[in-house]
């Protein structure tokens, strides 16, 4: 898997002094290049323990290995790095499945059966309350807490992390958890005067390549339908992205 770094940009937004942080985007089930994602970052920093990661959501659905991604976030949330995990659509989704299977199946139209073969469980021809029932069973307990402790949202100085994005004009403490996790276009579209205060850094809607428009940057790039897995980097006021292909 090859890496790339795209080129440094510059704005007024600015993380604090002596910090520098990294935030990846949706990760998908893909662990072999969240593996290689995070060498890459060592690689960048020289130790993990001088960053701070934030991880934007949606590890898990549609890639080959939920659970082996879940288990080196784990390792990574027990280490010294200081690390910041924000829940995404799918993990949302996902629990509320586990709370109403036969209400809230459709997950498993979304990239939940993936998820539950990584975990070894298979689906066929069972009722979604079997499925739910022998997933609580089969998942390790420190999975489900990892799970239902993610956050809707983190800040460091000018930028706001979240998975998909904010309801304009929305104060941030009064937005809905529904938009923080599956807004789209609304977002996108947002009108200048309309824009929050902070740069938001999201994922959610999947892209070629990362984008950053000043006010948002989008770090989706599509890790689970072949394309790239990415971190954005933030120190100062500087912004530049590393990448992994998929292949």
């Amino acid at each position: 898997m090859l890496g790339k770094i795209f080129k440094r940009e510059k704005s007024n937004a600015a993380i604090p002094e002596g910090k520098r942080v990294y935030a990846i985007g949706d990760i998908h089930g893909c662990a072999e290049m969240l593996t290689s994602l995070l060498d890459t970052i060592a690689d960048d920093i020289d130790d993990l323990a001088n960053a701070t990661l934030v991880f934007l959501g949606d590890y898990i659905d549609r890639g080959p290995d939920s659970r082996a991604v879940i288990d080196r976030l784990l390792e990574l949330k027990t280490s010294n790095v200081e690390t910041y995990f924000l829940k995404g659509n799918h993990e949302a989704s996902m629990l509320d499945f586990l709370d109403a299977p036969e209400d809230l199946a459709h997950w498993l139209d979304w990239g939940g059966d993936e998820t539950l073969e990584s975990y070894g469980i298979d689906p066929v021809a069972k009722t979604p309350s079997a499925i739910a029932a022998e997933f609580i069973e089969q998942m390790p307990a420190e999975h489900l807490r990892f799970y239902r402790a993610l956050d809707l949202y983190h800040v460091e100085g000018d930028y706001l992390f979240v998975h998909a994005g904010v309801r304009p004009g929305v104060p941030l403490k009064e937005q809905d958890p529904m938009d923080l996790m599956w807004i789209r276009k609304r977002f996108h579209n947002a009108a200048a005067s309309e824009r929050p205060d902070h740069v938001v850094v999201h994922g959610h809607h999947p892209e070629d390549k990362p984008i950053d428009v000043g006010w948002r940057i989008a770090i989706d790039t599509g890790a689970c339908y072949g394309g790239m897995l990415t971190a954005v980097v933030l120190e100062g006021t500087t912004r530049r992205f590393l990448t992994i292909d998929a292949n």
